[in-house]
């Protein structure tokens, strides 16, 4: 309940230095200076599976980042940090919110690619940002960024980083009548200097896998649940526009990437770019039981997250193509496989060590003892993670 009430004063005071900007007195928030830091980039965070940023018309009064204790990104920009609340699309697959990241970045018209487009049966293009970009100011090479994702925002910046530095070579082919989004021609890599990512399925999660078995109608998941709740609908509310099409490919799907064998198959699409740092933080909740299986923690999984924990813990299988899921896989944040939130399977990697962070390489960072939507600050298990955040980005500016 403290929690809850901090959230609620630091609300209020929020809006009231609003309104005194408003009636045109001179409000300045001080922010902390860091004589220790080497780069002061930006933030750009980017939300998971079903969530919002600021293009949600209801983002100020209940933000993805901290939406139990007020308005996380706030505390940071206190702390010296410039921070922006990206709004993907809720359900689409990695490549579609890749290409909607880059069009709020850039202040331009959503562009899916005329193959992806054509080859997944939805519209071209999607939601026009000319004029509402995510920030004012330059983004270049010299001007970077530092991406967050949490959850499936973790592959949606992966790939984001990937088409930045690449291109497509499919979306050049294909497209041959001058069209072709400045997103598809790569050679941007280095205008990214971080990506951190959240509890984020870097290999799938073994919560969809469970998909794969006859259940009754009455008794889906949570995640089949939350992706049949209407997408458009949820679209529109969040602020960014799902493209039509009657016939779209369901290999265009969040819930599409997320198993794991096609996960380890876009992990395969996917670079490490090599002047780029990367840390990965997972996410645990869970305890062996006399059994071998891991079960929730009740002190620390959200109440919706109990079941699907549950089978997370005690999931063992063969996917169809052939993947061996053991129990490294049983530890879980409710949602999503500790070991597979630790980094994409095929990427250089290591465990973080303070004297020895390498662009181009992985750093694991230690398991966060909590559920997979601590990092926001939790829903009814609340947390208030400035701090967490603060540390992670003082490490990135110290580079």
């Amino acid at each position: 309940m403290t929690a809850v009430f901090m959230g609620i004063v630091q609300k209020f005071i929020s809006l009231a230095l609003s309104v005194l900007m408003l009636l045109g007195f001179n409000v300045n928030v001080p922010q902390k200076e860091h004589e220790d830091w080497n780069t002061d980039y930006k933030y750009v965070m980017v939300h998971g599976l079903m969530g919002w940023g600021k293009y949600a018309f209801y983002y100020d009064l209940m933000p993805y980042w901290g939406m139990a204790t007020g308005d996380m990104l706030e505390r940071l920009e206190h702390e010296g940090f410039e921070c922006y609340a990206a709004s993907v699309a809720p359900s689409d697959s990695a490549w579609d919110r890749a290409c909607e990241l880059y069009a709020q970045l850039t202040g331009t018209v959503v562009d899916y690619g005329a193959e992806h487009s054509a080859r997944c049966g939805h519209e071209r293009y999607g939601t026009d940002y000319t004029g509402n970009k995510l920030f004012e100011g330059e983004w270049n090479e010299t001007e970077k960024i530092n991406l967050v994702g949490h959850s499936f925002g973790g592959a949606t910046v992966r790939i984001f980083a990937h088409i930045m530095e690449n291109g497509s070579e499919t979306e050049k082919s294909y497209t041959t009548d001058g069209s072709l989004s400045s997103f598809f021609e790569g050679g941007k890599g280095d205008w990214i200097y971080s990506i951190i990512t959240l509890a984020a399925p870097h290999n799938g999660t073994t919560a969809y896998e469970a998909e794969t078995e006859p259940v009754p109608e009455d008794d889906k998941g949570l995640l089949e649940n939350l992706t049949a709740m209407g997408e458009q609908a949820i679209s529109k509310i969040i602020g960014t526009v799902i493209p039509s099409g009657e016939e779209r490919a369901e290999n265009d799907r969040a819930s599409y990437d997320m198993k794991i064998d096609n996960a380890l198959v876009l992990n395969g699409e996917i670079e490490t770019l090599e002047n780029v740092y990367y840390f990965s933080y997972p996410a645990q909740a869970t305890y062996e039981d006399e059994n071998g299986f891991h079960v929730p923690d009740t002190k620390e999984m959200e109440g919706m997250f109990v079941s699907s924990s549950v089978e997370i813990g005690k999931t063992t299988l063969v996917t169809e193509g052939g993947y061996v899921v053991d129990e490294r896989w049983l530890p879980n944040d409710g949602l999503v496989n500790t070991y597979s939130a630790r980094a994409p399977f095929n990427a250089s990697q290591r465990e973080y060590s303070e004297n020895d962070v390498q662009p181009g390489v992985w750093n694991i960072m230690p398991v966060y003892y909590g559920n997979h939507m601590i990092f926001m600050g939790g829903l009814t298990i609340i947390r208030d993670m400035t701090a967490f955040f603060v540390d992670a980005f003082n490490i990135v500016n110290k580079l």
